[in-house]
């Protein structure tokens, strides 16, 4: 029970790092005058902040950080199907508590706007920062989140180096936000996309199914993929139990 209780706040902790430093990037500095990170840097932010997790509670709890991730690492035969609600939860939690604290941070800005700022929601037609259709911003998810978790399971293979596979995971994710923070501001992860949606309300709520569905069904395809392309059986990313000892 209380390795569990350390594997769940582990997730919450790490999903509320991604959360805040990967939106708080975009909010904050992205668009700072003439010294703003722009589309790369918020990239970078948010690969960074999954590497860099990784390797704090990769051996806690095997560091999904993302609903997506643990749904695709239980459809491929690497996560016990026992855990995939509890750690949804817990990282769901996480999103929003890292939602918050950017939000208070946020308003300490004179003349900040909540639903004008857009709050790094991710969105497509109207809302999509390039105005990309529904159909190409579900497109762009499955594949991108399927993508995702096919590096996840190879990076975690017992004959790949797993001390580098944090930064392949965390290079992915930053590989995926240049390609689709125009389409549809980068979810590839419900978490992420939940906090700041029930902060922007409206519109944002109004499209938060497809940052729950598109990359639900990715995940599992990436893991389903994988493991039919590498069908040896491999250990279970739920964290290492000997970190207690």
């Amino acid at each position: 029970m209380v390795e569990n209780t350390r594997k769940l706040a582990a997730e919450l902790i790490g999903t509320f790092w991604l959360t805040f430093g990967g939106c708080g990037s975009a909010v904050l500095a992205a668009g700072f005058p003439e010294l703003g990170i722009g589309f790369a840097g918020v990239s970078l932010a948010f690969g960074l902040t999954v590497l860099t997790m990784a390797y704090a509670i990769g051996h806690v709890s095997g560091c999904h950080l993302n609903p997506a991730v643990t749904v695709g690492l239980a459809a491929g035969g690497r996560f016990p199907a026992s855990g995939v609600l509890p750690y949804i939860i817990a990282q769901v939690l996480g999103g929003i508590l890292g939602a918050f604290v950017l939000y208070v941070i946020a308003s300490g800005a004179p003349g900040f706007d909540l639903v004008a700022s857009g709050f790094a929601a991710n969105g497509y037609g109207a809302h999509s920062p390039g105005g990309y259709s529904a159909g190409a911003a579900f497109i762009a998810e499955v594949v991108l989140t399927a993508g995702f978790l096919f590096v996840i399971m190879g990076a975690t293979h017992g004959r790949a180096p797993v001390q580098f596979a944090p930064i392949a995971i965390g290079l992915a994710l930053t590989l995926i936000h240049l390609i689709s923070i125009p389409v549809t501001n980068t979810s590839v992860n419900p978490a992420r996309s939940t906090g700041p949606a029930l902060f922007v309300g409206g519109w944002a709520l109004a499209q938060l199914w497809m940052f729950w569905v598109a990359p639900l069904i990715g995940g599992a395809a990436g893991g389903l993929l994988y493991r039919w392309i590498s069908p040896m059986p491999q250990q279970d990313v739920v964290g290492d139990p000997s970190h207690q000892r």
